[in-house]
């Protein structure tokens, strides 16, 4: 099962919990950063170009705890940067199952068969493990030789030790359709990993590969040949069918940047995980005092092409628990591949980009500085 059904039950019955208070704005998963540092450097990633200074800091245990009960998430996310490289990685994850939330540890796993002693088996506990294709793409992708036969090494030592391994694929311009349902295929048949979360990648303006991001209508395209060519096969997806619905050009959603909140050695990111556009002091700043209506597709030119499960996956859940008949019958039959697409989100009122990575960096070094000397 994808999703282990203790946690599809909780989430749930959070989810109907939120609207039946008429909460209008909560998180579903928490984007927990407890680093940027990385053992890898990836040509798609805009989380690594920081000085040395910020990419030594480290969020501390109780900093991270601290956000996981200020946001009140049942699933926490752990991406990074490479979070086994935190020396205390083993507890913060010991005080999050504790707190019987779902844990997501993103990992390239180039050190999990190193570290996997420092884990228990857990329904709370699931390894996300980066591969974005086959060794060819995957290698390619992360800009490094032999990091796809170590990340399947690690998972085959993970899953021989009961542990849940999931699969995240990030996919770019180029990506060949057939070649990526047959890795689909592949993951879910011969590593037999619990579930695959799938997504577009974002274009981070820091990255240093700028040429290879999905735009909106190459993603639809591409998603929907890659589910024409799964059909009848039994891939197992970590993530809605309605979002899965969505890639493919079949739903026409606006995010919901909240759903999946992010919080770093910064502070609470605004105004999601994709965008660092400022940084709130707590959850309840972030959620009051974050200018909302100014981000998204169709409000925001950073935001034009994003297709990202951080963002869109709320939204899909959402619209399953509204109207579960609908979820339900693209779980039955499959994501539709043929015949026309739902409209697209109109782009002529978007407002233009602004560039603030440097303001950022600069401001939390004056300010570490200054608390440093006090």
């Amino acid at each position: 099962m994808p999703v282990p059904l203790i946690q599809q039950i909780r989430v749930g019955a959070y989810v109907l919990k939120q609207r039946l208070w008429g909460v209008k704005r909560y998180p579903l998963v928490l984007m927990l950063e407890p680093l940027f540092r990385c053992n890898l450097a990836c040509a798609g990633c805009g989380k690594i170009d920081y000085p040395d200074e910020i990419l030594n800091k480290r969020l501390s245990v109780k900093e991270c705890l601290d956000a996981v009960d200020e946001c009140g998430a049942p699933v926490i996310s752990i991406p990074g940067g490479e979070p086994l490289l935190h020396k205390e990685i083993k507890e913060i994850v010991e005080g999050i199952v504790a707190r019987k939330k779902f844990v997501y540890l993103c990992t390239n796993a180039l050190l999990l068969e190193k570290k996997l002693h420092l884990f228990k088996p857990s329904p709370y506990l699931t390894f996300s493990i980066h591969l974005d294709g086959d060794r060819k793409t995957h290698d390619k992708a992360v800009c490094q030789e032999g990091v796809f036969d170590r990340a399947l090494q690690a998972i085959r030592a993970a899953t021989e030790k009961g542990f849940r391994v999931n699969v995240n694929c990030t996919l770019f311009d180029g990506t060949d359709a057939k070649g990526m349902a047959d890795f689909f295929s592949d993951v879910t048949e011969n590593l037999n990993v619990d579930g695959i979360t799938v997504s577009p990648g974002y274009a981070y303006e820091r990255a240093p590969d700028q040429e290879h991001f999905l735009n909106r209508q190459k993603t639809r395209q591409l998603f929907r040949d890659i589910f024409r060519h799964g059909k009848g096969k039994k891939w197992r997806f970590s993530q809605s069918s309605l979002f899965l619905d969505f890639l493919a050009g079949n739903q026409s959603y606006h995010c919901t940047p909240w759903g999946n909140p992010t919080r770093n050695i910064f502070g609470w990111q605004r105004p999601c995980y994709l965008l660092g556009e400022g940084y709130a002091g707590s959850w309840k700043e972030l959620i009051e005092e974050t200018e909302w209506e100014k981000y998204g597709t169709g409000n925001y030119e950073k935001c034009a092409n994003c297709m990202v499960h951080c963002g869109y996956e709320p939204t899909a859940v959402n619209d399953t628990v509204a109207k579960p008949w609908k979820a339900l019958k693209v779980a039955l039959f499959g994501v539709r591949t043929e015949g026309p697409m739902a409209p697209e989100i109109a782009l002529s009122n978007q407002r233009k980009a602004e560039y603030v990575f440097e303001k950022n960096v600069k401001q939390f070094l004056e300010e570490s500085h200054t608390s440093d000397a006090a």
